[in-house]
C-alpha cells in the first residue's frame, strides 16, 4: 500500500509562511512527500497565491504563483483549515501573539504543528502550549531554524563531540535592519519583542542548545540592539551574541559566528564565500557546505520524524519554554 503524501495547512503567507511554503515544495521534490492542501490569511491576494515582498536573503520563493488556488483551498479564518480532515500538519506563521491558540487549536484536532519563532513573548504562554503538546498525539515543533543550518548544525555537533577541544570563545552577531513586511508590528516592541525576540532569538536558541542554561546573563543596549554576555558553571569562559535591526536601512544583513576552540577556530560569515573556514594548524581551510537552508533543514526534519512515527524532535517546545525564561532575563538585564 503506498503512503499518500502528508496534507499540508499554512496559517499565515507573509515572508515566513511563503518561506515554509516552498520549502515544503522543496521536500516534496526531494522525496519527502507533502501535499499543499490549505491555506489561511486575512489578504485575498495572498489567498490567490501571490506572492509579496521579500526578507533579509533569497529563501527560494519567487515572484510567480505559490501555489495554484484551483488545486489549494483558501481560507480567512485558520480555523476552517483547522478542521479539515485532509490536513496532517499545520505551519503556523502569523503574528505572534496569536501562535499559542493556534497552535493549541491544531493539536486538539489532532494535527502535527510547526510554529514559528517567538512561539509567545511570555514563558509562561509557551508553558501552556507545551502541556497540551505533552498530551497530544501531534508532534508540536518550535521553527528554530539555526539547529538546521548548514555550519550551524556542523559546529553544534563538533562542540559536542569535543573533535578540536573544549570552547574557550564564542561570539555571534546577527545585524540588520528592521524588517519592511509588516512594519507596523515590527515596528512595536510589544507586538513582536523588537530585535531580542525577533532576531537575537536565534543566536540565544542555539548558545543554550550548544552549551546548556547559564547561570547568569548580562545584557546592555536596548530591545532594538543587544548584546549579551552568558556564564556557565561548567561551560566556556567567554560567550557573547549581539543582535540588531536599528542599522540604516542599504546595511546589508550579516549572520557571523567566530568560535576559538582549544585545537582550532572556526568562523562562519553569511556574506561571504566560502561561508565556513577553520583554522588549525597554521593553516585555513574552507568546510563544505549543504546548499540548503535552516528552513529546509527544520521542515525535512519534521517530515521525517513524522513518516517515521518517532518524537524525540530536532527542536522541542519544552525548550521554547526555557528559552523565553532565558529571553525574559535579558529583557530584565537590559531594564
Amino acid at each position: 500500500m503506498t503512503r499518500r503524501p502528508l496534507g499540508i495547512g499554512i496559517i499565515g503567507l507573509g515572508f515566513m509562511g511563503r518561506t515554509h511554503l516552498t520549502a515544503f515544495q522543496a521536500a516534496d521534490a526531494a522525496g519527502l512527500k507533502n501535499s499543499l492542501i490549505a491555506v489561511a490569511d486575512a489578504d485575498p491576494e495572498r489567498r490567490a497565491g501571490r506572492a509579496g515582498e521579500g526578507g533579509n536573503f533569497d529563501t527560494g520563493a519567487k515572484g510567480e504563483l505559490l501555489f495554484d488556488p484551483k488545486l489549494v483551498r483558501a481560507h480567512s479564518d485558520p480555523r476552517a483549515l483547522i478542521e479539515d480532515a485532509a490536513i496532517d500538519l499545520i505551519s503556523i506563521c502569523t503574528p505572534t501573539s496569536t501562535h499559542v491558540e493556534l497552535a493549541i487549536a491544531a493539536l486538539e484536532a489532532g494535527k502535527h504543528v510547526l510554529v514559528e519563532k517567538p512561539v509567545a513573548l511570555s514563558s509562561a504562554d509557551v508553558q501552556r502550549l507545551a502541556e497540551v503538546a505533552a498530551r497530544s498525539q501531534g508532534l508540536c515543533m518550535p521553527a528554530m531554524c539555526m539547529r538546521f543550518w548548514p555550519g550551524w548544525d556542523w559546529l553544534r555537533e563538533h562542540v559536542r563531540r569535543g573533535t578540536f577541544g573544549a570552547v574557550k570563545s564564542a561570539v555571534f552577531s546577527r545585524l540588520g535592519t528592521r524588517p519592511a513586511w509588516n512594519p507596523g508590528f515590527y515596528a512595536d516592541s510589544r507586538l513582536s519583542g523588537g530585535a531580542l525576540f525577533d532576531l537575537h532569538i536565534h543566536d540565544a536558541d542555539f548558545i543554550r542548545w550548544c552549551f546548556g542554561e547559564p547561570v547568569s546573563v548580562q545584557s546592555s543596549g536596548s530591545l532594538d540592539h543587544v548584546t549579551t554576555l552568558y556564564r556557565f558553571a561548567n561551560g566556556p569562559a567567554h560567550v557573547v551574541a549581539e543582535g540588531g535591526w536599528d542599522h540604516t536601512p542599504g546595511f546589508a544583513f550579516r549572520m557571523r559566528y567566530i568560535v576559538v576552540f582549544e585545537q582550532a577556530t572556526a568562523d562562519f560569515d553569511f556574506s561571504r564565500q566560502p561561508r565556513l573556514t577553520l583554522a588549525r594548524g597554521g593553516k585555513i581551510e574552507a568546510v563544505e557546505l549543504a546548499a540548503h537552508t535552516g528552513y529546509d533543514g527544520e521542515i525535512r526534519h519534521l517530515l521525517a520524524m513524522i513518516a517515521r512515527g518517532e518524537r524525540e524532535l530536532g527542536a522541542k517546545i519544552e525548550e521554547a519554554v526555557g528559552l523565553t525564561r532565558m529571553l525574559e532575563a535579558e529583557a530584565t538585564s537590559l531594564a
